[in-house]
């Protein structure tokens, strides 16, 4: 959607202690292929806090059906979007950016407090204030397109810009490069591809060994 919109890309990704790699890997295929500029792993370790189950020896929610909007899941990582767009705000001002833009969902999101309008729309009151850029009447515009955007929304529109979704992840337990199909993540994206009517092609891990199920996630 940024390049659509005329953006040079430049991508950040964050190793932050989660419990598999899959998804930087992902990340850099993604990167790739949509043409970014320049692609950033940055390696942060949120281990050292815990308290979610991606970075804890906290089991991940399994089976829970269509999250409970109204109660923050042990998914939830403390203080994670805050802590990754200060690192882009800071490589925005290197790079002279005027523009960040970042994917969080408001509508088919986990219960996360982090994923909601005030959030951006209080970090972007922050950004204000924060740098030399800012200050100089030169500081980026947190976008937050996907913000209102329901999940199978998201799936359309993706697909307008040409997304391949089969290279990307959003699983949270994987089994070593396929999706679980039983988490949170997994059951949210699965449904908006049942609500968007298009083929799902994430690879699910069988339930009772066999092969991976491109169709649909194991019950």
């Amino acid at each position: 959607m940024a390049r659509r919109e005329g953006f040079d890309c430049y991508c950040i990704t964050f190793a932050y202690g989660q419990r598999h790699a899959v998804e930087l890997e992902a990340s850099r295929t993604v990167a790739a292929r949509l043409g970014a500029k320049a692609h950033r792993i940055v390696d942060i370790d949120l281990r050292v806090f815990g308290g979610s189950a991606l970075t804890d020896a906290i089991d991940v929610p399994k089976d829970r059906g269509q999250p409970d909007m109204q109660t923050i899941p042990v998914t939830y990582i403390p203080a994670r979007n805050s802590i990754f767009l200060a690192y882009a705000l800071a490589w925005a001002e290197v790079l002279n950016s005027r523009a960040i833009f970042v994917g969080v969902n408001a509508v088919d999101y986990s219960g996360y407090p982090d994923c909601r309008p005030e959030f951006i729309a209080a970090f972007q009151q922050l950004a204000n204030y924060a740098t030399k850029a800012a200050v100089e009447g030169k500081g980026p515009t947190i976008y937050a397109p996907l913000i209102h955007m329901s999940k199978a929304g998201i799936i359309r529109t993706g697909l307008e810009l040409r997304v391949d979704y089969s290279i990307t992840h959003s699983c949270y337990d994987p089994h070593g490069d396929l999706a679980c199909g039983r988490c949170d993540s997994c059951i949210i994206r699965h449904q908006g591809f049942l609500e968007a009517g298009v083929p799902d092609p994430t690879r699910y891990a069988p339930p009772m060994g066999g092969s991976a199920d491109r169709s649909r996630p194991p019950k």
